[in-house]
């Protein structure tokens, strides 16, 4: 039929010109709305800005047809073959092409928002900056296609085969990618907020820059992927794969990684703030400078891990084997003003080896303190309250306190995990200090809870005096004994002797605490601890600069024991 004549009939009213051969027809710009050229011949037909909106083209064939700016929505092309067609900037909204052949054909820029291209058969589509918002894709065969900075917001690809496929950029925020096969597709910078990627092959995939907050990806595949500098904030990555996957810097922010294989892979400078590791495999993983702020680690394997400069505040460890992690130091707090680690430890030293695993043992929520007197209950508050203060989000509670023979026991309640051990020493670091200054500053306390005792005119016999005194003497020996019992050489002498000074300021004389107190606390100590007495001789040799605790007046090192001959 010639082009003339079909036009013709069509505007006398006809519609149904099915298996009609119009191979090779100019058609540019004509109206064919609602049309029925089902099994028709277009191919090489020039549609370009033509009008077929609503028109059936079930099966037919439009190889190599020029349709730019072509007006298809809502036509059916369902089984039609497009292959090497030019679709750039068509409409096709809601049109179906389901099982079509849509082999190198071009659709850059053309809108398909809503349309249905269940089992389309492609290879090397262009699809570059269309829209497929909502678009149902489901098995399609998408293997290398170009789909750089397209939009598929909502769309449905369960099953589609997207391998080597090109998603630079692309927009699949909230889309559906369950099953789907994205070996060595290349989703750099690609914005999938939200997006399910649930069971999804990215074996090799490029991921760097993408966002991916929020986005499922339980059991999905990501081994040797590189995802460096990623969004992955809230993502789910429950049983997912990623043996020796590129994490280098991503964001893992309160992620949820139970059961993922992370096995060599790649988490340098890595923030895990919040992230969930429960029974991860992270065995031989690089995870130098990278960030555990709050991090769950639960069950985790962390076998031959790097961990040396890691930021590990208040992250909770609960049995997990950490005696054979790579690891020469960490950083206990996070400067959030400066935005850098702060604490290092070992201060100036590296750790030996498995002294981190001996650190962490006895993680748990209790936290054991162990007093050579019964405390002043007031310091120990306020120096709970400072140990607080130093842990972001930590409270202290007490749970149980007893009182046996020399010695008391205080147990402590925190709200989450910590280390008993180092929690426990902290403490005992800070209390004399803070004695010290509750004593010192008693009576302002005691004024600003209005506990202050009324003032009157009458003066303090000597009798008051005396007993006043008497009683703050008691209880500067009593932390002084505590303190050498307690403390190394180097940290006791600092102490004692401002409590020295304190006990001067109030009157009392400090003679018989030097001569006899002292002294008896040291060489006691001494003789039951062989590591304090070799800590003490070392001392020794470089105190000749320091204040003596046992001569009021002079200078000296503590020489003359008994224990040393």
């Amino acid at each position: 039929m010639q082009t003339q004549e079909f036009l013709q009939r069509y505007q006398q009213g006809e519609r149904n010109f099915g298996h009609i051969d119009l191979s090779g027809a100019s058609l540019s710009g004509v109206n064919l709305r609602e049309i029925d050229l089902t099994g028709a011949n277009l191919t090489g037909a020039n549609l370009s800005w033509s009008f077929l909106s609503n028109a059936k083209l079930i099966g037919a064939c439009l190889r190599r047809a020029d349709l730019r700016s072509a007006g298809l929505s809502g036509a059916n092309l369902s089984g039609a073959n497009l292959s090497g067609a030019n679709l750039a900037k068509a409409d096709l909204r809601l049109a179906c092409l389901a099982a079509a052949e849509l082999n190198w054909a071009a659709f850059p820029e053309a809108d398909l928002g809503g349309a249905n291209l269940q089992g389309v058969k492609s290879d090397q589509i262009n699809f570059a900056g269309a829209k497929l918002d909502g678009a149902k894709l489901m098995a399609a065969e998408l293997m290398e296609a170009n789909l750089n900075r397209a939009s598929l917001v909502g769309a449905n690809l369960t099953g589609a085969n997207l391998r080597e496929a090109h998603l630079v950029e692309a927009n699949l925020r909230s889309a559906i990618l369950i099953g789907v096969n994205l070996i060595e597709s290349d989703l750099n910078g690609a914005q999938m907020r939200s997006a399910n990627l649930t069971g999804a092959d990215l074996h090799r995939a490029v991921l760097a820059g993408a966002d991916l907050t929020e986005a499922v990806l339980d059991n999905a595949d990501l081994s040797r992927a590189n995802l460096a500098g990623s969004y992955l904030l809230k993502a789910s990555f429950k049983k997912a794969l990623l043996l020796r996957a590129n994490l280098q810097g991503v964001y893992l922010l309160r992620a949820d990684l139970s059961e993922a294989n992370l096995r060599s892979a790649d988490l340098r400078k890595a923030d895990l703030s919040g992230a969930y590791l429960m029974d991860a495999m992270l065995g031989e993983a690089d995870l130098r400078e990278a960030c555990l702020i709050e991090c769950r680690l639960i069950r985790t394997n962390l076998e031959a891990a790097q961990l040396t400069g890691c930021c590990i505040q208040n992250w909770q460890v609960q049995d997990v084997d950490l005696s054979r992690v790579d690891c020469s130091y960490v950083f206990t707090q996070f400067d959030y003003s400066a935005k850098v680690a702060a604490n290092r430890l070992p201060i100036d030293r590296d750790f030996e080896s498995g002294e981190l695993g001996r650190q962490h043992q006895e993680d748990s929520s209790i936290v054991k303190v162990c007093f050579a007197q019964s405390p002043n209950w007031e310091a120990l508050v306020f120096t709970m309250r400072r140990v607080e203060l130093e842990s972001r989000e930590l409270k202290l509670n007490v749970q149980f306190f007893e009182s046996a023979g020399e010695q008391s026991l205080l147990r402590l309640s925190a709200n989450r995990l910590v280390n008993g051990k180092i929690l426990g020493d902290r403490i005992l670091e800070l209390y004399p200090d803070m004695l010290e200054k509750v004593l010192a500053k008693d009576a302002e306390i005691l004024s600003l809870l209005d506990l202050a005792i009324p003032s009157n005119s009458v003066e303090p016999s000597h009798k008051e005096i005396l007993l006043r005194r008497q009683e703050i003497y008691q209880r500067m020996v009593r932390q002084i004994s505590f303190i050498l019992m307690s403390q190394t050489p180097d940290k006791f002498s600092e102490s004692v002797q401002r409590l020295l000074e304190y006990l001067k300021q109030q009157g009392i004389p400090t003679e018989q605490i030097q001569k006899k107190v002292i002294s008896q606390a040291i060489v006691q100590r001494a003789k039951q601890d062989p590591a304090f007495r070799e800590q003490l001789l070392r001392w020794e040799k470089t105190a000749s600069d320091r204040v003596s605790l046992f001569d009021d007046g002079g200078s000296g090192a503590v020489c003359d024991r008994p224990f040393n001959r």
